[in-house]
């Protein structure tokens, strides 16, 4: 299977490269003669789906424009003419073609603080946004919060598989364990019961809107959240010693096991190995968990803008969407940091050549461990706030194909690169929550076709992964490395498929 990969590859690299060799005109001429024509087709589909294409081409087609001026107007026009179309989509384009213009010293402040602005005010306009073409609506709040916790995880799974190479295909294991951190922590699942119904346990330290007399263990999410985060590195660590031995396959395989373990405990800890102990609470979860908050005393103290608790406060939805965006920019900003000190040059440096790397002197055991370590910490915070989100936790939320979809959102952003894994992240996890769904409305009505989509999504996310190794093996958006170790040279090529 393999071999016939690489040669469709190597033979579409072929058949680009002699594309390349033509002269420029012709191969614009081509371009545009089938571009024009998808433009008319998906336009006698759908106008909406038409007018798109055109504006997503024209937007390409920007780039190759030498003379400035000619450009600038060919912009203005686009924008005018949306803004009058659909207000919306014509402030979207404006704001990406001005970030273009910015030079490119600036760029690198522009872009993330234009994004991040973006991302404060979404929960505000997002209801007035336009309609995407064939995907349906721009994202709820509630799905935003999803998707940022997916985009979490992706930045946590970059750090091993991304930095350091190590293929995990357990990751959701260290999603379980931070749910359920959260679960066992800030609900009643261990207060127990006397003969007179009184709870046996009771510990109560920061949690809010919680009757001091409710039993179990009820502890500020805050500090759960940190927890989790901990006890995942643990694990990270545990899972990372027996394996530092093993690359490739042999190392998916053990993450693997280890993924399918502990969704397994889940599953069965209502009787914790026979002994009777209700762990997990088996297939029924573990419901209600406490929900997060700062109390009345910091409420009251800022105003109002701290909420004290949020379930209670107006606009929850948004309240949760802002506090996963602040966790995914702490991660970003811990990931960033990470891949320029010097652990991080020691992870790049193991994943380009292991032995290499310890014949410089690398630690290869502790600097395995630590990329363990890390990327399970951001998993485990990623899945303890999940968890307060839903108030639940339960065993059907940890199969294998989380580990597996994560994976995908990595490979398809572009591995190593921060903001190509955010991009993944986000297009998957909304196809996911809602996506798929209104595609295979738009296609039902539009086609009069009677197909449930969404029944058929990892197939789909199959064959989108199928084509980005076959079209763009490294990525939407590579690290400039990675991009290089895929372009350049032709070491991984048989002699007689080489063209000079």
């Amino acid at each position: 299977m393999n071999e016939r990969i690489d040669a469709l590859r190597t033979s579409l690299r072929n058949q680009r490269n002699r594309f390349r060799a033509l002269p420029r005109t012709t191969r614009w001429g081509i371009w545009l003669a089938f571009e024009a024509a998808a433009v008319v087709i998906l336009g006698l589909l759908d106008l909406s789906l038409g007018v798109g294409a055109f504006v997503l081409l024209t937007i390409l087609w920007l780039r190759k424009i030498e003379d400035l001026r000619i450009r600038l107007g060919i912009e203005v026009a686009l924008v005018v003419a949306l803004l009058v179309v659909e207000p919306s989509a014509g402030v979207l384009v404006a704001i990406g073609l001005a970030l273009a213009w910015v030079p490119d010293r600036w760029r690198g402040i522009a872009v993330p603080a234009t994004v991040g602005a973006l991302a404060i005010g979404y929960p505000y306009y997002v209801d007035d946004l336009f309609t995407i073409p064939l995907l349906g609506p721009f994202p709820d709040v509630r799905t935003g919060v999803v998707m940022l916790v997916y985009i979490m995880m992706a930045i946590g799974l970059n750090i091993v598989v991304g930095y350091a190479g190590l293929l995990d295909l357990g990751y959701v294991a260290f999603y379980a364990m931070g749910a359920y951190t959260v679960a066992w922590f800030a609900s009643l699942q261990f207060s127990g019961e006397t003969a007179s119904g009184a709870p046996v346990r009771t510990f109560h330290f920061g949690a809010v809107g919680i009757d001091p007399k409710l039993g179990g263990f009820h502890i500020s999410i805050w500090l759960l959240l940190v927890l989790a985060g901990i006890v995942t590195a643990l694990a990270g660590v545990i899972i990372g010693l027996p394996t530092l031995r093993l690359r490739g396959d042999y190392l998916a395989i053990v993450t693997l096991g280890f993924g399918e373990i502990l969704p397994q405990i889940a599953r069965n800890g209502d009787s914790f190995l026979g002994t009777g102990f209700n762990l997990t609470n088996g297939p029924n979860g573990i419901t209600p968990i406490d929900a997060p908050g700062f109390g009345t005393h910091l409420h009251d103290l800022t105003g109002g803008f701290l909420p004290a608790n949020y379930i209670t406060a107006t606009h929850a939805d948004r309240i949760f969407f802002w506090t996963a965006l602040v966790l995914v920019l702490i991660t970003i900003f811990c990931s960033w940091r990470l891949r320029d000190s010097r652990l991080g040059r020691a992870w790049i440096a193991i994943r380009e050549d292991e032995t290499a790397a310890a014949a410089m002197g690398i630690p290869l055991m502790r600097t395995k461990t630590w990329a363990y370590a890390t990327g399970a910490f951001f998993g485990g915070v990623a899945g303890a706030y999940y968890a307060s989100f839903k108030s639940a936790t339960f065993p059907g939320d940890f199969f294998f194909n989380i580990s597996v979809f994560i994976l995908c959102m990595v490979i398809l952003g572009g591995m190593g690169n921060i903001w190509g894994v955010i991009v993944g992240a986000s297009f998957l996890a909304y196809l996911d929550q809602a996506g798929l769904a209104n595609t295979g409305a738009w296609l039902n009505n539009n086609l009069n076709l009677k197909i449930d989509v969404p029944l058929y999504e990892f197939g789909i996310f199959g064959v989108i992964l199928l084509i980005v190794m076959l079209f763009r093996p490294e990525g939407l958006i590579p690290s400039s490395r990675r991009a290089a170790e895929f372009h350049e040279g032709v070491a991984d090529e048989p002699l007689y498929d080489v063209t000079h």
